[in-house]
């Protein structure tokens, strides 16, 4: 977030009122400064669906999810426009200075983008969610924020909301975070998603939190992260009371090439299950007995190419895949074996923070049992950052 500093603020109201005003601002009031940002962001997008056309209210025509691509049979459905500013976002946040020359910092952030209410007929009115919410001191962080398993640096610059959906980890939780120079560690709400009976069940019946640690090492020409993770997936229900270890680690970075940059994430692990692909796969099945935890594989590469002053592209790689136990297909019924994407768009920012875009993405899933389905998206975006 790019802010304007004021040096002071009159207590008088219409000077207060002529500050906030102003697009974008951090404030002092006595030790306190006060600062907000955000942007606005249009999205129009053409989607093409080979087998079959997401519902309207489907998640997936607002941004690229996965594992909602249609697999089966070969359908004609024609293809689907959708406009919509839910992706549009506000933060606010705090600086308070202490005597000892640290400060306690605080952050809240909302936007629309998979939020519960509103429709398309008449008002559009969608309901604001909280994507970030977190207080820090000294090295602690206490609240809700990206999890310490994610590397949020290293997401390309892309109009899709995520962009490498099936290659990243991607999460936001309640969490307790310690980062001390390099070395970050966090203990972080723990939900399990089960198959059970070739459905996914949402269990929160873990007993510990999931644990991370990273470590983050920086230098002229970029930088390098490591994360790791390990959790416990659990099924209680009725006479079941199963669980199960999950562990995973991730690498990813940012290399700089002058202007242009290439940025990379490569995850494995065991039972990661909601943490990669926006939750592609389920972390464990249930076999009426034991729970068995999937193994995945995932990552992205990206190149960012500046044509120009005002003219940029991104051209992006990802994919994912899962192994699945198909011993248990009985059980957990037709999983998603495989994920991949390409993408590229063409970014034009004629002012500084005011940026125009077209992006095309190709996306394929296929299934344990051979069927397979294909997303071709048009996006068309304009951005402003205040």
């Amino acid at each position: 977030m790019t802010t304007k500093t004021i040096n002071s603020l009159s207590l008088c109201a219409l000077a207060v009122a002529s500050v906030i005003s102003a697009p974008g601002f951090a404030a002092s009031l006595d030790s306190t400064q006060v600062s907000y940002g955000g942007y606005i962001k249009l999205d129009a997008i053409w989607s093409d669906f080979s087998n079959g056309t997401l519902g309207a209210q489907n998640i997936g025509r607002d941004f690229y999810v996965p594992s909602t691509t249609p697999v089966g049979a070969s359908s004609n459905e024609d293809a689907v426009f959708d406009m919509h500013a839910r992706q549009s976002r506000f933060n606010f946040g705090t600086k308070t200075a202490l005597d000892d020359g640290s400060s306690i910092d605080t952050k809240i952030e909302l936007d629309f983008i998979a939020s519960t209410g509103g429709n398309e007929r008449v008002t559009n009115s969608y309901s604001p969610r909280i994507r970030q919410a977190y207080v820090t001191y000294k090295g602690w962080l206490f609240g809700q924020a990206w999890s310490n398993f994610q590397n949020v640096g290293a997401l390309p610059e892309t109009l899709d909301f995520i962009g490498p959906a099936e290659g990243t980890v991607f999460v936001r939780q309640a969490m307790v975070k310690y980062t001390t120079g390099n070395w970050s560690f966090s203990m972080e709400n723990p939900e399990s998603t089960i198959t059970v009976n070739k459905a996914m069940v949402v269990t929160d019946d873990a007993s510990m939190p999931d644990f991370t640690a990273r470590y983050t090492h920086k230098a002229d020409w970029g930088d390098f992260v490591v994360t790791a993770l390990a959790r416990q997936l659990t099924y209680k229900a009725g006479a079941a009371d199963e669980s199960e270890s999950s562990f995973g680690i991730s690498a990813s970075g940012t290399v700089k090439m002058g202007k242009d940059n290439l940025k990379f994430m490569l995850t494995q692990g065991s039972g990661l299950g909601r943490y990669i692909g926006v939750n592609a796969t389920h972390g464990a099945v249930y076999d009426g007995n034991s729970l068995d935890a999937i193994d995945s594989t995932s990552g992205f590469i990206a190149y960012q190419h500046h044509w120009n002053d005002t003219l940029r592209s991104t051209f992006l790689y990802s994919f994912f895949k899962a192994d699945n136990n198909t011993d248990l297909l009985a059980f957990s019924g037709d999983p998603t074996k495989s994920i991949s994407s390409y993408s590229a768009n063409l970014l034009y920012s004629p002012v500084k923070k005011l940026t125009f875009g077209v992006e095309y993405k190709v996306a394929t899933r296929e299934t344990e049992s051979g069927a397979d389905g294909d997303l071709d998206r048009l996006q068309l975006s304009a951005k402003y950052v205040f």
